[in-house]
C-alpha cells in the first residue's frame, strides 16, 4: 500500500464525503421504479398479448431481460 497525501477542493471533498449517501438513494430509486414498471407490465399482459413485443425486446436489450411467468412480468439484468 502507498501512502500519500492529496489536495482536492472543499466543493470536491463535500462531493465525496455524500457520495455514498448519493448511490444508496439512487440504488433504492432504481429497485423501485423497477418494482413499478414490473407492476404496470403485469397490468399490460392482463390486457393485452405482448408476448412478441417480448420476445423483441429481449432480443435486443443486452442489460435486460423481461420474463413473463403466471401473468406476472419480471425484469432481470442479464
Amino acid at each position: 500500500m502507498v501512502k500519500g497525501t492529496v489536495t482536492i477542493s472543499l466543493a470536491d471533498y463535500e462531493k465525496l464525503k455524500n457520495a455514498e449517501d448519493n448511490a444508496e438513494t439512487l440504488d433504492r430509486n432504481v429497485k423501485l421504479l423497477a418494482k413499478e414498471l414490473q407492476v404496470f407490465l403485469t397490468f399490460v399482459c392482463t390486457r393485452a398479448d405482448i408476448d412478441k413485443y417480448v420476445q423483441e425486446f429481449n432480443l435486443q436489450s443486452t442489460t435486460s431481460k423481461i420474463i413473463i411467468e403466471g401473468g406476472r412480468a419480471k425484469i432481470e439484468k442479464r
